[in-house]
């Protein structure tokens, strides 16, 4: 997502880096190259006419921080414009009411608002709160079957809807089930249509208007590889029912941006969560300044800390912490490692987040061969012995010869993986012995451009030979 556009902006950026100051004449092409840039990606000719002018006017204004560096104040006017065009700040749910309380997922066919249903209710019983989710799609009775089997998935409790009622209804008997059986939460997952028409407007309402004692949240499920449609969508549902926000599915996709540049501005509705993935932990709250941050490879810091914070366990890493304090590093503590970044997600989305890791990314090229290459090396883990997992250094010849058939790799590649992690294990000891101000300046193998940090598998820049044992790293 915004891989296009933060390329297009990159160039644009080039125009105006080396100059003495900002001035009218000097940002003129550039400002030119980023208009043209986000009406390529399909963002509302009046949000880019007023972007333009906004940061116009603050680039050669009286803001403008004199001393600093004009390509730097110009990215940073342009970030803060791209954060402002998208709400600011994130927007959270409005469900600090009393119990029972509704949220109504609307939207077109197609969209993600079954499987956005079953993340949110995983997001909210990650804040301790007892759900319920209720299947009201009685015009396609299949997404019932789908709503039922992603609870069951997630231990999730639902409501067993009678779909030949009007769905007005099954929310009413939802509400009275939630409130004897003690649900804070009650998820209604609504019909949708091709295309927004009459009869669904109609429908939606009346379920809205059914609810409105409770004051509850509608969201609207959007695909954000529709651009300008999303938008038109957006203002359609908004128009009937009142959104009070907007969820955008899809956004681990190659879509061009434009849903995301243009509904807060033209709906006033603000999106408050992105889809970025298949799975049921992949939904994010949406941070404006954050994604604004992406698009321009300042990265999101932040975002990557809370996503840490949800995948490591406390008591694997302080165990880990333990064996590296004692100088030991087991090919167990790297299994647990490549787990964690598992659960982070792709490597490409953590470089992403990762400050100017965009520009090396794209050196980098295809980093498929790193994921396959994780691949191979948790199968020829998964092919040791306790005992071998825990002290490497018992695998000779005939073990590997063992482990070699137990994977269905080569011996070679069990022998390159054990002198693989020869070297991390070298290398967790310096950084171990760096920590405790040991070693200062002590540099590490790592993938060029990273400014030491440890390597990824098989990533490198193309066309270039391999150092001798220094394009690994491997830690995670």
């Amino acid at each position: 997502m915004f891989d296009t556009l933060s390329d297009k902006f990159s160039e644009a950026f080039k125009n105006i880096s080396g100059k003495g100051k900002i001035s009218e004449d000097n940002i003129e092409e550039t400002l030119k190259l980023v208009k043209t840039a986000l009406l390529e990606a399909d963002v509302n000719f009046k949000v880019v006419k007023n972007f333009i002018a906004n940061v116009k006017e603050k680039a050669i204004g009286e803001k403008v921080i004199s001393g600093v560096n004009p390509g730097e104040q110009f990215v940073k006017i342009v970030h803060d414009e791209l954060s402002a065009v998208m709400g600011d700040k994130n927007s959270e749910l409005n469900i600090d009411k009393p119990a029972p309380f509704p949220i109504l997922i609307v939207g077109l066919n197609g969209q993600g608002k079954t499987t956005f249903s079953g993340k949110l209710s995983l997001h909210l019983r990650g804040q301790k709160k007892n759900v319920l989710l209720v299947p009201a799609d009685t015009f396609r009775p299949a997404a019932k079957d789908q709503l039922i089997t992603l609870a069951k998935s997630m231990d999730m409790d639902y409501f067993d809807s009678d779909l030949g009622k009007h769905p007005k209804d099954i929310a009413a008997d939802a509400m009275k089930y939630a409130k004897e059986n003690g649900k804070d939460i009650v998820i209604i997952d609504t019909a949708g249509r091709l295309h927004v028409d009459e009869e669904l407007m109609g429908q939606i309402k009346e379920v809205r208007q059914s609810l409105n004692n409770y004051e509850p949240e509608v969201l609207l499920v959007a695909d954000a590889m529709t651009g300008q449609e999303a938008v038109n969508v957006a203002k359609s549902f908004h128009d009937t029912v009142e959104l009070t926000g907007v969820v955008l599915s899809k956004m681990d996709s190659d879509a061009r941006g434009g849903a995301a540049l243009s509904i807060k501005h033209v709906t006033g509705v603000p999106i408050k969560f992105i889809s970025t993935g298949e799975k049921m932990k992949d939904l994010e709250l949406f941070h404006p300044d954050r994604l604004a941050g992406r698009i321009l490879d300042m990265g999101d810091v932040l975002s990557l800390v809370e996503k840490a914070e949800k995948v490591i366990d406390e008591k694997d890493a302080e165990s880990m912490m333990k064996n590296l304090e004692k100088g030991k590093f087991t090919v167990n503590d790297f299994m647990k490692q490549m787990d964690m970044m598992k659960n982070l997600g792709s490597m490409a989305s953590i470089m992403k987040m990762i400050p100017g890791m965009g520009g090396v990314l794209k050196q980098v090229g295809d980093l498929s061969p790193a994921e396959d290459e994780m691949k191979r090396m948790r199968v020829i883990i998964n092919s040791m012995t306790n005992s071998e997992r825990d002290d490497y250094k018992l695998i000779k010849e005939s073990r590997i010869a063992r482990i070699s058939k137990g994977s269905g790799t080569t011996e070679a590649q069990v022998r390159d993986f054990i002198s693989k992690f020869r070297q991390m294990e070298k290398m967790m000891g310096g950084m171990m012995q760096m920590m405790k101000g040991g070693m200062p300046g002590m540099g590490m193998p790592g993938m060029p451009g990273m400014g030491g940090m440890p390597g990824l598998p098989g990533m490198q820049k193309p066309k270039k030979k391999k150092k001798k044992g220094g394009q690994w790293g491997g830690f995670f």
